[in-house]
């Protein structure tokens, strides 16, 4: 019993998989980034990713993973697993730059992380994740009309993804294969007004029947119009019309313009989680 790491992503799909599938809203992140590292391969979002399950003698109940420069990503497990966890990898040399979870499990994690390393953590964000209950088009929608992005458009898409990561915060790297895999299996919407494109929004490919939504981005001299909000739910409406049972988001739970704008859009709030950031 216990913890099991690799660096795998296959290994972790087949030992971990199905605890991620059994609740797909919870566990979005990970099933979505299994799809593109099963499409892009294992280092689209950075070298050497590590994956972890935890595993109690009713099997599998609590998994991680940590890729590139993102915050390690805790799934729903028992608070002492999280500090067990903590000590394993920093006795392994683990290098993080944060972690990403609920607030009991990552107060746990972090715990132990100081504790081991003598790194403290600071508070990064604080997440609401929210799940379509019933879209509610924006009506009137703003000036202008959506199209699909285009191989065309990779370098305004990869700007902008830049863009919202430096804004948010989120701390993690942007690589023009991502952007690529985004835009390939038709994944970016973009907003244009008199021919100029004025807001994005982006998907994740459907996984276990919930697909993500997110980034959505309107540049600063675009906002306040209603762009990211009709951006967001044509999108929305093309994920359920691709056959999506779920389609969840996250919002930053300072800004309360964005959470309003969902929940508008008909988006439900499911849980909420805690960003911490590791500071030497």
């Amino acid at each position: 019993m216990g913890w099991d790491v690799t660096g795998d992503p296959d290994a972790y799909v087949a030992e971990a998989g199905a605890f991620l599938r059994a609740d797909p809203v919870e566990n979005t992140v990970p099933l979505g980034l299994i799809e593109t590292l099963r499409v892009q391969g294992a280092d689209v979002f950075g070298s050497d990713p590590l994956f972890g399950w935890w595993r109690s003698p009713d099997g599998v109940r609590g998994a991680f993973v940590q890729t590139g420069t993102f915050p390690l990503l805790l799934s729903a497990l028992p608070e002492h697993a999280a500090t067990e966890l903590a000590a394993l990898l920093a006795d392994r040399g683990v290098t993080l730059p944060g972690v990403n979870g609920n607030a009991e499990v990552t107060q746990a994690f972090a715990t132990g992380w100081t504790e081991r390393t003598g790194v403290a953590a600071e508070v990064r964000m604080r997440q609401r994740l929210f799940r379509l209950d019933r879209l509610a088009m924006p009506d009137p929608l703003p000036e202008g009309g959506w199209r699909t992005a285009t191989e065309a458009d990779h370098d305004l898409v990869h700007a902008w993804f830049k863009a919202f990561e430096v804004e948010s915060q989120g701390g993690g790297s942007v690589s023009s294969r991502l952007v690529s895999d985004r835009i390939g299996h038709a994944g970016v919407l973009l907003w244009e007004a008199a021919g100029v494109p004025v807001a994005l929004a982006a998907r994740t490919r459907i996984a276990a029947g919930m697909a993500r939504i997110g980034p959505v981005y309107t540049p600063v001299g675009y906002r306040r119009r209603g762009y990211g909000a009709a951006v967001t739910a044509v999108l929305t409406r093309a994920v359920l019309d691709a056959g999506a049972d779920h389609v969840v988001l996250f919002t930053d739970l300072a800004n309360p313009t964005s959470n309003a704008i969902y929940q508008r859009l008909g988006y439900r709030a499911v849980s909420d989680r805690l960003v911490l950031g590791f500071v030497a």
